[in-house]
């Protein structure tokens, strides 16, 4: 495999710029020139459109900025990219990041596809979603896969820690998530019934569905929000945004509130964060880090809007604390916690309570 020193970044082939390694591992970012002048930035707090070379910091994300390190595979996909280098004879650990992005081609989360590409055959045969978890199960016990190929192609660029699929129903975009050796085996049935829940709190979710399974009660699918009308819509984590691993439980509500504000620049999104939070706290979805929050550009707007919400379950996190912090409180945020955050963004007090204690009389059914 060949070790590549720099890559063109493109948004629906729409070349963005060019991300190149220095002599000190960082990977500089310039934007091009076309770009500038028709284009967004991508990521508005570290990259403005500015005709500049920028240079990221080597951590949090091994000196790459944080949108483009949200294109890379977490969990369960940076899982089977290993195993796929290692199949051809390649060590991990000898791939940086840049290379990684090569990696991903253009299947990655949001809109950023790169080029030139690292590609590897894989089968195009489809298999029953039953197998293609048995094969999940396979791997995360350390055993040998005889669809590892499959499982790469059809998930090995989407984040998160559990087992997932990326594939087409109808011809739209959809994630299929299967359980991991931790969960229990209604896993998908519950985060199904949270999505249903959800809705019903007035929080804007894509479409889901629980898919049929002989050996666990359902696979929880949802429907892909980064793509729309056979399009890529560019969107970026609040880790990628502010350049912060989601592994450090260093964000607060009040933060992201703000953030949000000062993004999009909309009270709606405001509204919808804050029912976000307070289902978090009354559903305890504790699982609540910097990259389950993500915000998308709207090209034909020409502006930013908070992104529907997803991965929400049932989970513990840090220490059983929130990931994301209500007014500084992690472990038992109260109501006057979730009322304090939202006077601070100026939610007036009477319809910030009516709608806390309407979605936790909702979320009851789900910690019964």
């Amino acid at each position: 495999m060949d070790n590549y020193k720099y890559l063109k970044a493109f948004y629906n082939d729409k070349l963005v710029g060019t991300l190149a390694k220095t002599p000190d591992r960082l990977v500089a970012f310039e934007y091009d020139n076309e770009w500038l002048a028709t284009g967004f930035s991508i990521s508005p707090f570290s990259l403005p459109l500015q005709k500049k070379v920028y240079l990221p910091k080597f951590e949090p994300f091994e000196g790459l900025f944080g949108v483009f390190n949200d294109s890379l595979p977490d969990g369960w996909g940076r899982l089977l990219v290993d195993r796929l280098l290692l199949k051809n004879n390649i060590n991990p650990s000898e791939i940086d990041n840049l290379n990684r992005l090569a990696v991903v081609q253009e299947s990655g989360m949001g809109a950023l596809t790169y080029k030139p590409e690292h590609r590897f055959e894989t089968p195009q045969e489809e298999s029953y979603y039953d197998k293609l978890a048995q094969e999940c199960s396979k791997i995360l016990e350390s055993q040998s896969s005889d669809n590892l190929d499959e499982l790469f192609k059809l998930g090995g660029s989407s984040g998160g820690a559990r087992p997932k699929i990326l594939t087409k129903i109808n011809g739209e975009d959809w994630i299929i998530k299967f359980p991991s050796s931790q969960d229990p085996k209604y896993i998908g049935e519950q985060e199904y019934k949270y999505s249903l829940v959800a809705k019903d709190c007035g929080i804007k979710m894509s479409e889901t569905k629980l898919f049929d399974s002989k050996i666990y009660s359902g696979y929880f699918g949802i429907k892909r929000f980064d793509r729309e009308n056979g399009k890529k819509v560019h969107m970026v984590s609040v880790s990628g945004l502010l350049e912060t691993s989601h592994r450090l439980p260093n964000l607060d509500y009040n933060i992201l509130m703000k953030l949000t504000l000062e993004l999009t620049k909309n009270y709606q999104d405001i509204e919808q964060l804050y029912r976000l939070m307070c289902f978090n706290v009354f559903a305890h979805n504790r699982d609540d880090h910097s990259k389950n929050f993500s915000f998308l550009y709207d090209e034909s707007k020409k502006e930013w809007q908070l992104s529907p919400a997803y991965d929400l379950t049932y989970s513990s996190s840090f220490n059983g604390e929130h990931s994301t912090t209500i007014n500084g409180e992690g472990k038992n945020p109260s109501l006057e916690d979730i009322l304090n955050v939202a006077k601070n963004i100026g939610i007036k007090e009477k319809q910030a309570r009516e709608v806390a204690l309407d979605i936790k009389d909702k979320c009851l059914s789900l910690i019964d």
